[in-house]
């Protein structure tokens, strides 16, 4: 979109008024301004001018703005304050002038206006009521307004004039013309002023100014667009945004992707709505957008972690009962019957471990990340819409339906300019919180490998049509998939059952896999606690005999109350492993690595889950998630070995799930890895490099070798693992690499 058109943009003066006794007298304003600049000092620091010095110092090193806070401003001349609230576009230059003027004074001799470089006032601290983007109306237009949001797409830094210097091609004689602030252009004269004096040879035709460069005076902008924060949006709407013009010092300030709070004039400018210039309705019709004068980043985390007195007291309470890991267990999803390990794992997942920063620029993440993989109907997807729900900051998606641009970030070239510029994905603008991703598996493979980046190293790197940056994806990952072929298939190995890649994998901290299974005394508690649900839909009535059989314990705290604690240990607990925790973690993960070596030389298969130096990490990440819990400062030999449990029932099971239960009798014997061996030989055979062919095609020839099923699988996954081949179409078809 074209901002420069040659046309009025915005005026914030009335037509036809008149200087009356209300008018404002500039040079009483800005004297208001010099002597708040000059004179306000500190609370309880009776020789420190704090603006005076403030705006020295950033002069001096050649940073041309000063930060005000308004709380300060309203403090020294509260009438002030307010008659610039309601009137900043006229405000806010006498504020920069009176700037100006107190850097004059210090300097000897004193400069004039046009030596010094212009200064810009930035606003911060704005005591106001937000104003949400959904209320922003044309009572607010010209008016001061702070607007909280999320920034989802910046462009790239531009130049625009403020003055420019107009040259006559004929008679060779200048002009000077201003620029309105924002979105406003220049109106370039299109007739000279000496076009009819008798000295010129020829007379000035029409159009005869150009620009000279050389004389012009430019400064930089940045175009920006907020958007509603993805907890603030209705159910059912879409999300809103408007577009911000960031000038100096403000550009390049933020970054997609960051939670910010707004202050700035909320003004209108001239857009075509259609193809008609003729269109009244469209002559008179404006877009809005801000100019920004202040920019607030938001710590997601400190701003959920601010509570009263009281509530900090009964979180403390709270946190002292000798049971507290089961009472936030139970209140994960209570409706949801069972599962209790499940449940203890997306407690972990919420609280999060600790961040670390290691020297030379290098960080730890501290975010769990948890994936449920199971037959359907096992509830998974409720647990994410119940973290959806609890967690302060959270994005929920469907992995159909996502593509890598939309979980990282996408590059967009606008329509009007054919400029490009950043728009964050899920990732980004869930930064301090969790992404839920549904249907897991039926993301395509190189959408899930554009999400490694950002579950290990917490960032995501674009390099696209000449932008280069990198944005911020501190969250957690919580996944939900279905095996390969729909239910998880007993007869088949967990690598078999499982379609994910090793490096995927091994980013999660806790793998769980859910099973659908047939038993008459469970699925008759299954189905009393269903009964229940629906008898008592608009009430709890009374407890059910399956509260304890369910191991909830009736102790459940509300979602609210579980939001508020697990923000608050977030914010304020951040627990360290003690030496003894150490050193019996560190036996325990040598021992798992010792337990998958014997199983694999043993069956001779290589585990789909691998075991590495990210799940020792993983139970440190969990142990302090624990230890968060109980708002301890020190994760202790308690918190490990629970968190080693967790550990066994999860990723541990998974890794060693499958490969015992084949039909083939032989398994993990001599004979067995021979028979192995030889179906490797005759698949080679049969598939040349750079063919393929369906799996249960390759199966029925060689059955005719004498090779059982279970031996031809067990061959294709050892191939697979080598890298040799790769299954295509959800396993169905065989593709042979090298």
């Amino acid at each position: 979109m074209d901002w420069d058109r040659s046309q009025v943009t915005y005026s914030s003066q009335i037509v036809g008024q008149q200087i009356n006794d209300g008018a404002i007298d500039n040079k009483v304003v800005q004297s208001k301004f010099r002597q708040f600049l000059r004179e306000f000092r500190e609370d309880g620091v009776e020789e420190t001018f704090l603006y005076r010095e403030r705006l020295l110092n950033n002069y001096e090193t050649r940073n041309y703005f000063i930060t005000i806070d308004y709380d300060d401003l309203n403090t020294f001349d509260p009438e002030l304050s307010e008659k610039f609230r309601e009137n900043p576009s006229i405000y806010l230059p006498l504020f920069e002038n009176a700037a100006q003027e107190v850097v004059a004074m210090t300097k000897f001799p004193k400069p004039s206006k046009d030596e010094m470089h212009t200064i810009q006032v930035q606003i911060i601290n704005v005591a106001r009521q937000p104003v949400p983007i959904r209320q922003l109306q044309a009572d607010h237009i010209s008016k001061l307004v702070r607007v909280p949001g999320i920034i989802t797409s910046s462009t790239k830094p531009r130049c625009k004039a403020t003055r420019i210097t107009l040259r006559c091609t004929n008679c060779k004689a200048t002009i000077t013309r201003g620029a309105a602030r924002g979105f406003g252009s220049i109106q370039i004269p299109r007739s000279c002023e000496n076009a009819s004096d008798e000295k010129n040879d020829k007379p000035c035709p029409v159009d005869p100014f150009e620009v000279v460069a050389d004389k012009c005076k430019f400064l930089d902008i940045q175009k920006l667009k907020l958007q509603e924060s993805p907890e603030d949006i209705p159910t059912g709407e879409m999300p809103r945004h408007i577009w911000l013009f960031a000038e100096r010092n403000l550009v390049n300030m933020v970054k997609p992707g960051a939670r910010v709070n707004i202050i700035g004039i909320y003004k209108i400018f001239d857009t075509k709505l259609n193809s008609r210039r003729n269109d009244r309705y469209a002559s008179s019709v404006r877009k809005p957008y801000i100019e920004v004068i202040g920019i607030e980043e938001i710590n997601m985390t400190q701003k959920l972690g601010k509570f009263t007195a009281e509530e900090e007291e009964a979180i403390r309470d709270l946190s002292r009962s000798p049971n507290i890991h089961n009472i936030i267990q139970s209140s994960i999803s209570p409706a949801i019957w069972g599962n209790q390990d499940i449940k203890l794992a997306i407690a972990c997942l919420l609280f999060g471990g600790s961040r670390k920063s290691l020297p030379g620029n290098m960080k730890l993440r501290g975010d769990i990340n948890v994936l449920l993989l199971g037959d359907p109907s096992v509830a998974k997807s409720q647990f994410l819409k119940f973290v959806d729900q609890v967690a302060p900051i959270a994005v929920y998606t469907s992995g159909k339906g996502s593509s890598a641009a939309g979980l990282t970030a996408s590059v967009i070239k606008e329509p009007g300019t054919g400029e490009f510029h950043l728009a964050a994905g899920a990732m980004v603008l869930a930064d301090g919180g969790v992404v839920c991703i549904d249907e897991f598996d039926k993301m395509r493979e190189t959408d899930r490998v554009a999400i490694h980046e950002a579950m290990e190293q917490q960032t995501i790197s674009i390099a696209k049509a000449g932008i280069t940056t990198i944005l911020n994806s501190r969250s957690s990952v919580l996944a939900a998939a279905n095996p390969i072929f729909g239910r998880y298939d007993e007869l088949r190995t967990t690598s078999e059952n499982i379609d994910f890649e090793t490096t995927i994998l091994s980013r999660f901290d806790l793998i769980f896999i859910i099973r659908d299974i047939k038993d008459v005394s469970r699925d008759t508690r299954l189905a009393h606690h269903i009964m229940g649900l629906h008898i008592n839909v608009n009430g709890r009535g009374k407890k059910n005999n399956d509260e304890e059989e369910s191991g909830n314990d009736g102790n459940e705290i509300s979602p609210d109350l579980l939001s508020k604690y697990v923000a608050y240990a977030r914010h304020k607990i951040h627990p360290r492993l003690t030496r003894k925790a150490a050193d019996m973690l560190k036996n325990h993960y040598v021992s798992f690595r010792r337990e998958t070596k014997i199983q694999a030389e043993e069956s001779g298969q290589i585990s789909a889950i691998p075991l590495t130096v990210r799940q020792l990490e993983s139970l440190i990440r969990i142990a302090e998630s624990l230890a968060k819990m109980q708002l301890s400062e020190e994760a202790n030999e308690d918190h490990v070995k629970e968190a080693v449990r967790l550990f066994k029932v999860s990723t541990l099971k998974a890794a060693k799930e499958g490969g015992m239960a084949t039909t083939d009798s032989l398994s993990g014997s001599g004979e067995f890895l021979e028979a192995v061996q030889k179906a490797e030989r005759n698949i080679k055979r049969r598939l040349p490099i750079g063919s393929k062919t369906n799996v249960s095609k390759l199966i029925q020839e060689m059955s005719r070798r004498q090779l059982t099923e279970g031996v031809v699988n067990k061959a294709l996954n050892i191939m697979h693992a080598r890298g040799e081949i790769e299954f295509r179409q959800r396993r169905r078809q065989v593709y042979r690499r090298k």
